[in-house]
């Protein structure tokens, strides 16, 4: 072996390729499986990102919002970089960029510095701070860094800054989320509640859910009820704006204003209980109206339970154009069952939507087989087993919490499905268990427009169907005999 300078190369490790043969056939075995779930320490392809990851996304869902990112530049780049290749649009954030110097005195000189040059040269209406590892592992005080700052005049007197601890070593994107979007509602709404009025509105909290096409499908749900509403916070036109020959650094988000008066709103409808869990109980407890937290609307059934809770809500009846989509979507279920019908899937992903894959999967007669969340809880996991009871298709499906998709490989291997589905990171698995990957949920950086297309209420059920059974049919048609290669399927 030699480099491109043609000098000798020794590696540090000779294998002869007999042993790489035998290596490579021994971590499909039970043998391997029953080492690999013994690890503890090692984490291998988890299935989920860091905290200050669901910060960014939902400080960018506010007008006028610059997310600022207490720590180094490079932790900055992988939360903007992770979210441009997600929707391909831009995800504008700065950085105080914390050193060696920041990591021995403390960030507070870098803090300020970053504010005075982000707030003159980006014009924000907003500033929304949250930390990386190094400033918490220091034990840096934002609290006290962000009252000196105000004291000294670096912040605006009328400008609102909201921040949250993130440490990228604990928890998860959906924590990060919902730390932030807590801090940005109880920033805005702060003495903003007036005795005796109501908005009219609804207040919906989405949850962590990087799919536009969600969004505006909430919004023409709610639009066909003729309910107003505030979506607590708005990506649908941060990164999926058109293309029109103009930048704006600051497209779309829920407006301040109304982020504000939400707190006088007729009522408040949690759709990710998992990664708004803070945020609604301080809701409960702060909020005006009434209050209720559901499952995200994935699947015909938690459609329905959605659009009931809205009639209940506001005392107006489903309507019937809905009545009718739901109607349109049975009958796409009816036409394709027998396409997915008694298949085993492996499904991960964050809880919220792993709630709504299973449910979905059990209603088209399939067997969510493997069910894997790399930051679950117990909660969830009953959660789940009480939604695989309900249907005869959930006997002998498992639930693996706090696995990662290394452990995944494992069982497709000793325990073989028909397909995947999850974000793009499973896709190594998939292709070494010749299977396909159905790209659902986040980040998805190996296809394009997936984010567009809504796998909430009665027409996400006919998107998702759509591409699985399709997907069946494409593999039929490509890998049966030619005597089999029909017309009709």
């Amino acid at each position: 072996m030699s480099n491109q300078l043609g000098l000798a190369v020794k590696p540090v490790t000779e294998y002869d390729d007999a042993e790489v043969k035998r290596v490579a056939e021994w971590i499909n075995t039970e043998e391997y499986k029953e080492k690999n779930f013994a690890r503890q320490a090692l984490v291998i392809n988890p299935a989920h990102a860091c905290q200050p990851l669901g910060a960014e996304l939902v400080a960018h869902a506010f007008e006028g919002t610059l997310p600022f990112v207490h720590g180094s530049q490079g932790c900055a780049s992988y939360y903007r970089s992770t979210l441009n290749r997600h929707f391909r649009e831009p995800a504008p954030a700065v950085s105080d960029a914390m050193t060696e110097d920041g990591a021995v005195f403390g960030g507070q000189n870098n803090l300020h510095e970053g504010l005075e040059n982000a707030i003159a040269l980006y014009k924000p209406k907003m500033v929304a701070v949250f930390t990386s590892c190094m400033p918490e592992i220091i034990g840096d005080d934002l609290t006290a860094f962000l009252k000196n700052a105000r004291n000294k005049g670096i912040i605006p007197a009328d400008m609102p800054t909201p921040y949250a601890n993130t440490p990228s070593f604990n928890g998860s994107h959906i924590h990060g989320y919902d730390a932030m979007l807590l801090s940005i509602l109880q920033t805005l709404t702060a003495g903003k509640q007036v005795e005796g009025r109501c908005t009219g509105k609804l207040n919906l909290i989405p949850g962590f859910d990087a799919n536009t096409g969600n969004f505006r499908e909430y919004k023409r749900i709610l639009e066909a009820f003729g309910i107003p509403y505030t979506i607590l916070g708005d990506i649908s036109d941060v990164f999926d704006s058109p293309l029109d020959g103009t930048y704006r650094p600051y497209p779309g988000g829920t407006t301040l204003d109304d982020a504000a008066d939400s707190i006088n709103g007729k009522a408040t409808l949690n759709l990710g209980p998992y990664s708004a869990a803070k945020t609604f109980s301080w809701v409960k407890d702060s909020y005006s109206g009434k209050h209720a937290s559901l499952p995200m609307p994935m699947g015909v059934t938690k459609t329905d339970d959605f659009l009931k809770k809205l009639s209940e809500l506001f005392g107006k009846p489903v309507p019937e154009s809905l009545k009718e989509e739901r109607g349109r979507a049975v009958d796409a279920m009816t036409d394709a069952h027998q396409y997915i019908h008694n298949k085993k899937f492996a499904v991960y992903g964050d809880p919220d939507q792993l709630l709504g894959y299973v449910s979905f999967l059990l209603e088209m007669g399939a067997k969510p087989y493997h069910i894997l969340c790399s930051k679950g809880t117990k909660k969830l996991e009953k959660e789940i087993q009480a939604l695989l009871d309900t249907s005869p298709y959930g006997a002998g499906c498992k639930i693996y919490i706090n696995k990662d998709l290394w452990h995944m490989r494992s069982l497709l291997m000793t325990d073989p499905v028909d397909a995947m589905i999850g974000d793009t990171h499973g896709k190594f698995a998939a292709r070494d268990a010749g299977i396909p990957l159905f790209r659902f949920g986040f980040p998805i950086f190996d296809r394009v427009n997936k984010h567009r297309y809504p796998i909430i209420g009665y027409q996400g059920v006919v998107n998702m169907l759509t591409e699985i059974c399709n997907k069946f049919l494409d593999i039929t048609d490509e890998t049966c005999e030619d005597r089999f290669f029909e017309m009709m399927r």
